[in-house]
Formats: structure tokens, C-alpha cells, sequence
């Protein structure tokens, strides 16, 4: 099997609740998408997905993604997609980083793989041990009460795990997390994600008010020297996202950090391919596990469904499904989740089926038109 085509799209990503609000006045309400599809000379199509979270959450962009895909594209036609490994290698050996560019690539490899032997992600990367697992939403940054008032809201579908956008004035950060403990009962799970927006001292002051709420505190600071610091001394649990890049990372914050948990990223890591080492990783040293993307659709709620069946149920803190949070339906909406859990498609590959009428034409294509 060889790869004769790629096209990649545009596609509009639009927040189902209103304004996504994040710490220092980020806002999303409408994202640009980008889509990948790798054709092969069997007829066999793999899809993956990259959106962004705009342009100053992590240090990508759609244009940028999109200029890094080309050069990508180029080096892998005529290549075998189901061998993954040399894709990868040939993806680093174009392009030094660029991860977000190589992560749909690497995704649509595994869709193709699973559909060439007609077998699930799921079952090609272990198989499935978490059947039905939790979903958790984020709740946008707000006063306190707006904030409570939308886990209530979310906890009468089933929903039970919400990470807080917080992240600005530490004060107010902690009544609203205080707010959003009373609004749950004794097995929500709560992440109080600053996405980095705290000084160091804001930090400091936000960590020690979390003392004794039943709560988890996100990357506080930008860098992980600054969050250790803020941490240091703190029985507040940490988990760390953002500037968790390389398995060095990992160690020094589970051992200088005492973090308990990594926010692992399709994005940020390159593709499932490195996510599933990621995790893997995590749970050898016994630390939970959090798998999601920067944002996304059908696609990506696909790719983290696999990586969430095949982890440990005791491993997984929180995983999302982003087609219940957007209105990327590119696959009618599937998976979809029931009542605050989901599952992995066990169709072949990501187990979904595109609707390629709702994407138009691609914004370029590399190889065989």
C-alpha cells in the first residue's frame, strides 16, 4: 500500500456553550480547523484532525500548521502508511519539531492501518479495557456563581468531571472554585486549570486558598520551574499540561513537582503514536492520565476515544469528548457520549465516517489530485 494523495481542509469549530473564556481574556467562540485526509493507491482514506485553541494558547496556528503539512506531505507520498514508525521517522527527518503538523498525519496513518486490517485503533494498540469511561467539560472562566451554576447544569446529563478555567485573580479564583465543589457532590472531580495565567505569586496565594477543597490544581504558572515553586509544600494535587513536552518533563515533574498527573495532547505530542508512549509512561510511574487535544471535533473525539479504552480505569482522570463541547459534526456526531460517559468506536480504524460534502473543497492538495 502506498500513499498517492493528501488533501487538507478548512473546516469553522464553533463552541456549543456561548464564549470559551480563558485565563488572561482568552476567548474562543469559533475555531479554524484544520483536516487531513491521506488517500492510498488501495482506496483506502485515513482522516485526522489538528484545531487549535487560537493563537496564543500554545505556539502553533492554522497557517502555520497548514505550511508545515505541505512540506509533510511532499516527503511521505509513495510511502507506506500502515508502516507508522517510518512515517514518523521520515516526518522528523523533514521537519525538526512541528508536532502539531504531524499529529493528523499520524492519526490518519493509524485510521488507515485499522481499516487495512479491519480492526479498531482500539484493538491495534492493546485493546480495550475501560469500556465506558467518564467524560469530563471545562467550564468557562466566569464569576463564581455563572461557573457553579454550569456544573449543575452539565451534572443533570451525566456529566461529573469538570476542569475550572481559572487563572487571573487568585482570590477570585479560589471562592470560584469554592463554588463549583459545593455545586457537585462527593464524586465529581474538579481541576482548577489556570492554563499558565498566574505570576508566580498569584500562584503561591491561589494553591494555598485550594488547601482542603476537594479539588485539583492545573498548570499554575507557565513554565514547570514555576509551578514546582508554587506547588512546593502544597497537598493540593498538581497536574501538569502545557509545559510537558518530552519524557524528561515527565520525571522531573512527578519527582522535583510532585505532580500526580500529565494532560497529555494529540498536538503537542505529534500524533496518537506518541500519546499512547506518553501514557504508557505515565502509568509505569504510577501517575493518572489525562488525553485530550488542543480542540476539535468527530475526528479528534475519535483518536481520544482509543487512547481512553485502552487506559487503565484507575489511570484516567480526565479525558473529554469535544464533539459534546463544538459542533464539529463531521461524522454525524459520533462517537457521541451517553449520560457522561463514552466509548470507543469499534468500527476499523477511528471506527467513524466522514462527511466529506460538509468540508468543500480542500484549501490544497499534495500528491495525485
Amino acid at each position: 500500500m502506498r500513499i498517492v494523495g493528501i488533501d487538507v481542509y478548512s473546516y469553522r469549530v464553533g463552541y456549543a456553550h456561548g464564549q470559551y473564556v480563558m485565563s488572561g481574556d482568552r476567548v474562543a467562540d469559533t475555531e479554524d480547523g484544520t483536516v487531513v485526509r491521506i488517500r492510498t493507491d488501495e482506496g483506502i482514506e485515513g482522516w485526522g484532525e489538528i484545531t487549535t485553541l487560537g493563537k496564543v494558547y500554545l505556539p502553533t496556528f492554522p497557517e502555520g500548521i497548514r505550511t508545515a503539512l505541505k512540506d509533510l506531505g511532499e516527503a511521505i507520498i509513495g510511502k507506506d502508511p500502515s508502516n507508522i514508525l517510518l512515517i514518523n521517522q521520515i516526518m522528523n527527518s523533514t521537519l525538526m519539531g512541528q508536532e502539531f503538523a504531524k499529529s493528523p498525519i499520524d492519526i490518519a496513518c493509524w485510521d488507515i492501518l485499522g481499516k487495512s486490517l479491519n480492526r479498531p485503533i482500539s484493538a491495534l494498540i492493546g485493546g480495550v479495557i475501560n469500556e465506558r469511561f467518564p467524560i469530563y467539560e471545562a467550564v468557562p472562566l466566569g464569576t463564581a456563581e455563572s461557573m457553579a451554576d454550569f456544573i449543575r447544569k452539565r451534572r443533570s446529563f451525566g456529566i461529573n468531571r469538570f476542569q475550572l478555567k481559572v487563572g487571573n485573580n487568585p482570590l477570585e479564583d479560589v471562592a470560584r472554585a469554592k463554588a463549583c465543589s459545593a455545586a457537585g457532590d462527593n464524586e465529581t472531580v474538579i481541576v482548577a486549570d489556570s492554563n499558565g495565567g498566574w505570576s508566580l505569586a498569584s500562584a503561591k496565594i491561589a494553591i494555598a486558598g485550594l488547601e482542603g477543597l476537594p479539588v485539583y490544581v492545573e498548570q499554575p504558572c507557565r513554565s514547570t520551574t514555576d509551578c514546582i515553586l508554587a506547588h512546593r509544600g502544597s497537598s493540593v494535587p498538581l497536574v501538569l499540561d502545557e509545559s510537558i513536552v518530552c519524557q524528561d518533563d515527565v520525571f522531573r515533574a512527578k519527582y522535583e513537582g510532585n505532580a500526580v498527573s500529565i494532560n497529555l495532547k494529540f498536538g503537542k505530542l505529534g500524533g496518537l503514536t506518541n500519546v499512547l508512549r506518553a501514557r504508557d509512561l505515565l502509568q509505569d510511574l504510577n501517575m493518572a492520565v489525562s488525553v485530550e487535544d488542543m480542540w476539535g471535533g468527530d475526528i479528534i473525539t475519535a483518536a481520544t476515544s482509543h487512547i481512553a479504552a485502552t487506559t487503565r480505569p484507575t489511570s484516567l482522570l480526565m479525558t473529554p469528548f469535544f464533539n459534546d463541547w463544538t459542533d464539529g459534526h463531521l461524522a454525524g456526531y459520533a462517537p457521541k457520549s451517553q449520560n457522561g460517559f463514552g466509548s470507543a468506536p469499534t468500527a476499523p480504524g477511528l471506527g467513524i465516517d466522514i462527511d466529506t460534502d460538509k468540508l468543500g473543497k480542500p484549501l490544497f492538495s499534495v500528491g495525485a489530485v
